[in-house]
């Protein structure tokens, strides 16, 4: 009677063990090009990010290093893709990794937040 037991136990533990499925959230540094060290505080660019990227379905959340030049974003991989994420800074006018900067979206940024020649 135990080894019944002892079988069942097991084989009820394997199976909760096995049907974990794999995380939906994934977590992804982009390189981005900010040029100032105020970006998020910014009135106009801080705000930008906030109401722009959190409109992409999918996004978790974000953190912006004005420091490193990073961007951290958490999203369900099964809704989103990375490559989306990028479009969407790159709109902002921002490079994001290899993906550059739509000029539409540059020339909208803050003479601080722009590249200085």
């Amino acid at each position: 009677m135990k080894n019944i037991l002892l079988a069942i136990l097991l084989y009820c533990a394997s199976n909760a063990l096995f049907a974990q499925k794999s995380p939906r959230t994934e977590r992804a540094i982009i390189k981005i090009s900010i040029n100032c060290d105020h970006c998020k505080m910014c009135e106009t660019c801080g705000k930008l990010f906030q109401s722009e990227l959190y409109k992409i379905k999918g996004l978790r959340r974000f953190d912006l290093n004005e420091s490193d030049k990073t961007l951290t974003v958490y999203y369900n991989t099964k809704k989103l893709d990375i490559e989306t994420i990028r479009t969407a800074v790159s709109k902002l006018g921002y490079d994001a990794d290899d993906v550059k900067a739509v000029t539409q979206g540059y020339q909208k940024l803050d003479g601080c937040c722009k590249k200085q020649a």
